[in-house]
């Protein structure tokens, strides 16, 4: 059995990587878009795991800490004969409880081994939506816009830099159009034949203005929210990268 030292985590592929809508909004130019983040399922965590580690050399347990839920993965290091562990807390999911908290632990963890950090490289994603795709709800005088089900996105490719950040990305929806590309000179940000294409900047400004009002001042590659200079300051001092204090705390 080799050191824990020498092991490589290898990097996330495209059938590695889900898509999920984070948010959907109106701009003021009256286009409704979406917000998409990309995400790793815990079954990766547990096929890398046994793949890098084997199958019978990392175990994962839970413990409550101050009311809090942690899932501790430890990892055999036959040189030292003895576990080393990495440990994360977890929040929990909308719909599954106790289960999503738990999931959400191993993955953290499962982040703090390696697996699947270069998802914090991740662009800003914004698709425009065609009509098919969303439908609006009425609360009080307010409108909510939201996807249906069956709106759809997925990972088509994903390539990296040799810091392991992610360089290339590109967004299909379910019938195989391209929605988003980070290197596309001009990015499909609406189905065919919806809309004309937009640069991926001009997309950025859009879903800024879409999910703050405002088309200045810079944004957290989060969650697409403002960030003050202080924030990016203590942000890539402590983390490595600029994020705003809501997406510092999910760290």
């Amino acid at each position: 059995m080799a050191e824990v030292k020498q092991f490589e985590i290898p990097l996330l592929s495209a059938k590695d990587v889900e898509c999920r809508v984070q948010s959907v909004s109106k701009n003021k130019a009256g286009r409704v878009g979406a917000v998409l983040l990309i995400y790793k399922d815990a079954r990766v965590d547990m096929r890398i795991l046994d793949q890098v580690f084997g199958p019978s050399n990392w175990q994962r347990t839970h413990e409550v800490i101050n009311g809090n839920l942690f899932c501790n993965i430890d990892i055999w290091d036959d040189t030292k004969k003895a576990w080393i562990r990495k440990q994360d807390v977890g929040v929990e999911s909308n719909t599954e409880k106790e289960k999503g908290q738990a999931s959400d632990a191993f993955k953290r963890a499962g982040f703090n081994v390696g697996i699947g950090r270069e998802l914090y490289t991740a662009p800003f994603i914004y698709v425009e939506l065609v009509d098919s795709e969303y439908y609006v709800e009425k609360q009080g005088q307010k409108e909510i816009y939201r996807c249906f089900p069956s709106t759809r996105f997925s990972v088509a490719h994903i390539g990296y830099n040799d810091r392991r950040e992610i360089s290339e990305l590109v967004i299909v929806d379910r019938n195989g159009n391209v929605r988003f590309d980070m290197n596309a000179q001009k990015t499909t940000t609406s189905a065919p034949g919806t809309s004309s294409n937009t640069n991926v900047q001009a997309g950025r400004q859009t879903a800024q203005q879409a999910t703050q009002g405002t088309s200045s001042g810079p944004v957290c590659p989060g969650c697409g929210g403002p960030i003050s200079s202080a924030e990016q300051q203590y942000s890539m001092k402590k983390y490595g990268r600029e994020l705003c204090r809501s997406c510092q705390k999910k760290v």
